[in-house]
């Protein structure tokens, strides 16, 4: 999710061309007396309010990090994101097809937590450990395995093999914990359903 801030910037033009009033009266008027100084004052204020009008301000939106009022959570958000870019990485490296969608699907699920932390920051200590243990290690786990492809060796294999046999228990793990976030939350719908349900067939409108 991405927050947006708009400003608004007045363009200095205006302000120039109010200002060349000045010097162009000074070759042109006896800025020494006073009915010169005053018609100087009110051509340059006419001209900078017509350039003014001529050329609006311009609104430039730029990017802000996204707050949820939570700052451990917004804390927790940045650094998930962060190591979900970090996991990005290495994946354009990596030759193995499968283990390429594997971590994307840890990406995938990784980029729902955060989204679902936006949503609901209260349910930031639900993925603690996620946040703080299991997403750094895969990560680091990955770009080893990433710089390890043209290393050959007994125990660069090994390596490599171990961590293409625990890729699908990784991805699996992250796509769990996001299911976890939407438990309660199903839980909570089903029973809206259920009392829906109920209050319909008393009413005789559901058959």
């Amino acid at each position: 999710m991405t927050q947006w801030e708009e400003i608004r910037r007045r363009p200095v033009l205006p302000f120039y061309l109010a200002a060349l009033v000045w010097p162009v009266a000074g070759l042109l008027l006896p800025l020494y007396q006073l009915w010169a100084l005053a018609l100087t004052v009110v051509c340059s204020a006419a001209v900078g309010l017509v350039a003014a009008r001529l050329c609006p301000a311009r609104i430039v939106r730029r990017e802000v990090p996204y707050t949820t009022g939570s700052e451990d959570a917004d804390a927790m958000i940045a650094g998930i994101t962060a190591d979900l870019d970090r996991l990005r990485a290495p994946n354009l490296d990596i030759p193995d097809k499968d283990l390429s969608a594997l971590m994307d699907r840890m990406e995938k699920a990784g980029r729902g937590i955060v989204s679902e932390l936006q949503h609901d920051p209260d349910k930031a200590k639900q993925v603690d450990r996620f946040a703080r243990y299991y997403l750094p290690e895969a990560r680091k786990i990955l770009a080893a395995y990433a710089r390890m492809q043209d290393v050959d060796g007994k125990n660069a294999g090994q390596i490599k093999q171990e961590v293409l046999d625990t890729a699908g228990t990784i991805a699996k793990a992250f796509e769990n914990q996001l299911d976890a976030l939407y438990g309660a939350e199903a839980l909570d719908l089903s029973t809206d359903i259920d009392v829906l349900e109920t209050i319909l067939k008393s009413q005789n409108l559901a058959e």
